[in-house]
């Protein structure tokens, strides 16, 4: 396992550092431009490096801090901080997946960087600043020239930084607070790695912050769309009934008569006009301002102010009633105060006041009017709706990387780590199991909260798991060899009372783990040949015999050569040995070595060649354990001292053995017993040679 570790406990001051000295970099880019007039903003370049140095929360952070700063001075640059955190994420994103490791690869992110900027920039431009451009084309392209300039010099400024730095400093600048130990590399890729069946908790809480983020922001933008279009309306008309109020009040009301006939021949009628063009050029929301006589025939002009656009009517002129007025011509007629009204008729999108003009015997004569364009309204509230969404998206992007950071350090990575130590858990040794343990005791979560509980709990589970599992172990040692010693006890009296056959069943069991061994060694019949199967039949060896129990003393230490009733009977102990055994296994029917010492049992004595007993079966129809007894017990048969002959030297047993391969026994069985002829004769001069017998003539191959 790898040792190095990710996401180590750094001092945060590095962090902090880096995003200083970005934040700097940012504000002499854009000093430097404004100095000497470059058209480029050059006020990203700390922000693109910090993301691709520190990742995505010190990207946007910096770029926060930059808007946040900048914006003291010139508010409008708040609403612009969406595009710094747009690079921040875009600058991140990039640094993951190694494009600032190879210049043309960098180069090819100057494109992204350039459209992710100019898009919501010149959307802001357009609402921000509706007076500054022609068409939103024209905007886009002016934008995107800038734009692509200052993304290719910020790309290439932050690509030479990033690979002067040394690496061991661009690790502490990827500062990662877990709640928990550090982990080595391979197993925090496989935590990263870990998938979930339908969709991860990362995604779920991102989808419903989004949701909330939304509903919320929705819900809000529009109540305070509303309370500002109220407002503003609010705020326009009052303009224009302080307006209107203004201009009755400069008016002589007495000699309305007067203007209308004379206009500027009038005696002060050029004068009051020009007292109504400074109050207009007062304020710059109103439009027109204009006094009229209402008569049935029309509206008689008494003044109408020109405008860049529109050229005023002359005193005298009559104004047909517009169709939107015409509800309001009787209470015009009469002289009464009416509301502000919006129309929207041959002189555009209008609210307009209207306040009577009282002569000094309180009769109304005239309406002195103010209009102000509801397009600029409209403006007003669309700039308002830009500069609200740019902020919320702003704080939007911060709100979740700041929140999926802190759900995967505080939740994700903790909960990720223990279900890969639960599931990398290891029982198949001691050292594994306690190695699986310590691991997980290692990761040491401290969250402070459900999680570190769930932690402690696991942990204590597992390690009560290993000191449950030892003391298991230490019992099943400890049956295992009484089991083992009471088999040896048993197959020791049954041997007992073979007076010829001494160490026999340690013998064969020695002989049998070496043949084994050997045929394991050259891939001879791999799929049977398992551990599980060596230590079955190791343990079953001393077993093959336990039928002679049910065998005549007179018979088993008979020192002649037995007649054939005896020799039935002798060979009888294979089926009784077997008898045995199946009584056995249905007291412990899970115990697969007495399955393997069923076999040694009642097959041993059966030959490849199918002329053995008791069943005469050949080949591979006899079980392999009893394929290698069968070379075991007659090898040991052929060396030792028996009542009825003397032993053979090893040289001569082993011919024997050679020569009855393919015959007498399986020729893989015996050409591995031939092989380890070294470690076959270290354990027959072990165990040495029982004493002759008085028939030392007699030969035979075939043990009782």
């Amino acid at each position: 396992m790898s040792q190095t570790e990710t996401g180590r406990k750094q001092n945060p001051a590095y962090v902090i550092t880096l995003c200083a000295v970005c934040f700097g970099l940012n504000m002499l880019g854009a000093l430097i431009c404004g100095k000497f007039g470059v058209s480029m903003y050059l006020d990203t370049v700390g922000t693109v490096l910090a993301a691709v140095c520190g990742g995505y929360i010190p990207g946007i952070l910096v770029a926060f801090c930059t808007t946040f700063i900048k914006g003291i001075s010139d508010h409008d640059a708040l609403y612009y901080s969406l595009v710094g955190m747009l690079m921040g994420v875009c600058g991140a994103f990039f640094s993951k997946h190694k494009f600032f490791n190879n210049f043309f690869r960098t180069v090819a992110t100057i494109p992204v960087f350039t459209i992710v900027a100019v898009i919501p920039d010149s959307i802001l431009t357009w609402f921000l600043y509706p007076e500054n451009q022609t068409t939103f084309a024209e905007q886009l392209a002016s934008d995107f020239r800038i734009e692509l300039a200052d993304k290719s010099v910020t790309v290439i400024i932050v690509f030479l930084i990033f690979i002067l730095l040394p690496k061991k400093l661009l690790k502490l600048f990827r500062y990662q607070v877990l709640y928990q130990a550090p982990l080595t590399d391979d197993v925090a890729k496989a935590v990263r790695k870990s998938r979930s069946r339908s969709l991860s908790i990362n995604i779920k809480i991102a989808l419903i912050l989004t949701l909330a983020s939304f509903l919320i922001a929705g819900s809000s933008t529009v109540i305070s769309f509303v309370l500002y279009r109220d407002a503003t309306i609010h705020d326009h008309e009052s303009i224009a009934t302080g307006v209107a109020e203004v201009v009755a009040g400069t008016i002589d009301a007495d000699r309305v008569d007067e203007f209308i006939a004379k206009g500027s021949a009038a005696e002060g009628y050029d004068e009051t006009e020009e007292k109504l063009y400074m109050l207009r050029e007062s304020h710059v929301d109103i439009l027109y301002i204009y006094v009229y006589k209402i008569e049935e025939d029309g509206c008689h002009v008494v003044f109408d102010l020109d405008t860049d656009e529109v050229k005023g009517s002359e005193a005298g002129d009559v104004m047909p009633f517009d169709d939107s007025f015409t509800h309001l011509v009787p209470e015009l007629l009469a002289g009464k105060p009416i509301d502000p009204i919006i129309t929207n008729d041959s002189f555009g999108w209008l609210m307009t006041v209207y306040q009577p003009v009282y002569d000094s015997s309180g009769n109304c004569v005239c309406y002195a009017a103010a209009d102000v364009s509801m397009n600029d309204i409209v403006a007003y509230q669309n700039r308002f709706i830009a500069k609200l969404i740019a902020l919320f998206i702003g704080f939007f992007i911060i709100i979740i990387a700041i929140s999926l950071w802190f759900v995967r350090s505080n939740l994700l990575t903790p909960v990720n780590t223990i279900a890969y130590s639960a599931g990398a858990f290891a029982f198949n040794s001691d050292g594994a199991l306690e190695e699986s343990v310590e691991r997980l005791r290692k990761l040491d979560i401290r969250t402070g909260d459900e999680i570190e509980n769930l932690y402690l709990a696991f942990l204590k589970t597992t390690e009560d798991s290993l000191r449950y599992v030892e003391d298991i172990e230490k019992k099943t040692e400890t049956i295992s060899k009484m089991q083992n010693g009471l088999i040896m006890v048993l197959a020791d009296l049954v041997e007992s009372r073979d007076k010829c056959t001494g160490d026999h069943v340690r013998k064969t069991a020695a002989y049998a783990r070496i043949i084994m061994t050997e045929m394991k060694k050259r891939g001879f019949y791999p799929e049977l040949l398992t551990d599980e199967f060596i230590n079955d039949v190791m343990n079953a060896a001393p077993l093959h015999d336990i039928g002679k129990i049910h065998v005549s003393d007179m018979i088993l230490n008979k020192p002649a050569k037995l007649n054939d009733e005896e020799f039935r009977q002798m060979q009888s102990h294979t089926t009784l040995g077997s008898r045995i055994i199946d009584r056995a296994i249905e007291i412990v029917p899970d115990s697969p070595y007495l399955h393997e010492a069923k076999n040694l049992s009642e097959y041993h004595h059966e030959k490849w060649n199918g002329k053995g007993y008791p069943h005469g079966i050949s080949g591979e129809d006899i079980p392999l354990s009893a394929r290698i007894m069968a070379v075991a017990d007659v090898f040991d048969a052929l060396v030792s001292r028996r009542s009825y002959k003397p032993p053979f030297s090893v040289e001569k047993a082993m011919d024997i053995i050679r020569s009855d391969a393919g015959t007498h026994f399986d020729p893989l069985v015996a050409e591995a017993f031939i092989s380890a002829e070294d470690e076959i004769r270290k354990v027959a001069e072990e165990f040495g040679s029982a004493e002759y017998s008085k028939d030392e003539n007699t030969d035979t191959t075939e043990p009782k």
